[in-house]
């Protein structure tokens, strides 16, 4: 690529960055704390799981429904800037008292526009991270890292300030960081994919129905089914036993700043291994990584050892799910394979793995959440095992 064109390829990658870095503030916040708000607002155990899981209910339609308006329009941008936009303007109605019916309904309407941002905005970034056909997992990787580093930020601000101050301001937090990812979208290159006419009416049919395909979506399945002991019960977990809202946030802290040093030097290590095979490895450590959490959480250091491995359950994962993607829904197909992802690896997990952990852990304790997702993990390692063992395995993603 000649210089002029990569110098001009890397500025308009410039907001992608900032825009990764708003989005994950917020999620780095919204997140951990959701489940400590509501449970200071007086909800029960199985009312925040609930709660907690409006947000993967929407990916279960709204990713996937607004992949399939900016594959048919090209207009990802355009779409991008809506959706922070009322997000945004919707959020206000966390500053009210609200039965958790009203509640419900305010995060249904904000995670609609939310939960296809990333889909969106990794779709419409995709064709600047590809050269010849190939994601470019190094340049992938030095904007994904800016998302993990507003995730820290936030992450471990909002711990001491939630300490502190206790969670009232949670409202003011939600529209705060919200008001930065729609400052970040509003300064993306407005660009609209030309892309020939045929091509946007690509059938997305052909390429699920092939096997590497199928197969890749039920190790993504499980694999996310395991992470949602994290994602909604770990904050909740931490406090039962004893740990400050601050040293919660530390833990988490512990995670992204792994995960950052991973998305900085992965060009290194990915070319090590096939694709296929480091789906196996993350699967696997997320075995490993629920079990020291069910088992010896109250221990510091095990629980950060546990915390550490994120860099291979999240960021390595995470990465791969991507470059599989590309290679399997390209050009106007890469809006619906990001959304169906999101769909298939965070909808449904978030929703089953939402209300059943609160009913596990409202019958048999807290501890039992992470004990189911060892067992999903291993489901998930067999599942990438399947997809390691196919004819023709992709190769390792280029650095």
């Amino acid at each position: 690529m000649p210089a002029g064109d990569a110098a001009a390829r890397r500025r308009q990658l410039i907001p992608f960055a900032a825009l990764s870095a708003g989005y994950f503030a917020h999620i780095g916040f919204f997140n951990p704390y959701l489940p400590l708000w509501l449970k200071e607002m007086g909800f029960g155990l199985l009312a925040i799981s609930v709660l907690t899981s409006v947000q993967s209910a929407t990916r279960l339609f709204a990713p996937y429904g607004w992949g399939w308006l900016s594959d048919h329009t090209g207009e990802r941008i355009k779409l991008l800037r809506y959706c922070a936009t009322t997000a945004l303007a919707v959020s206000v109605g966390l500053w009210f008292e609200l039965s958790p019916v009203w509640l419900g309904v305010v995060l249904l309407v904000m995670f609609t526009h939310t939960s296809a941002m990333m889909p969106m905005s990794e779709a419409a970034m995709a064709h600047l991270v590809s050269h010849s056909g190939t994601f470019d997992v190094r340049s992938y990787g030095r904007i994904r890292l800016w998302g993990s580093l507003g995730f820290l930020l936030t992450v471990f601000v909002a711990g001491a300030w939630f300490e502190a101050r206790g969670m009232k301001d949670f409202p003011a937090w939600t529209a705060l960081t919200l008001a930065a990812v729609t400052v970040a979208v509003w300064r993306l290159p407005d660009l609209k994919e030309a892309l020939p006419a045929h091509e946007a009416r690509m059938p997305v049919a052909p390429v699920l129905r092939q096997r590497a395909v199928q197969w890749f979506f039920a190790a993504a399945f499980f694999h996310v089914l395991s992470h949602i002991g994290i994602y909604v019960f770990f904050s909740l977990y931490l406090d039962s036993l004893g740990y400050s809202k601050t040293m919660i946030g530390v833990l988490w802290a512990v995670s992204v700043i792994v995960e950052i040093g991973w998305f900085f030097t992965q060009s290194r290590w990915l070319p090590l291994l096939s694709l296929p095979a480091w789906l196996v490895v993350s699967s696997a450590v997320m075995a490993l990584r629920m079990g020291i959490t069910a088992t010896a959480a109250s221990v510091l250091a095990a629980l950060l050892l546990a915390q550490a491995l994120h860099a291979i359950t999240f960021a390595t994962h995470h990465t791969v799910c991507i470059s599989l993607l590309s290679q399997h829904f390209p050009g106007r197909l890469r809006g619906r394979g990001q959304a169906l992802y999101t769909v298939v690896a965070y909808g449904f997990p978030g929703v089953l793995g939402g209300i059943a952990g609160g009913l596990l852990s409202t019958r048999f304790g807290l501890v039992s959440v992470f004990w189911a997702s060892v067992v999903t993990s291993l489901i998930a390692t067999a599942f990438a095992i399947r997809i390691w063992r196919l004819p023709g395995r992709t190769s390792a993603a280029s650095g």
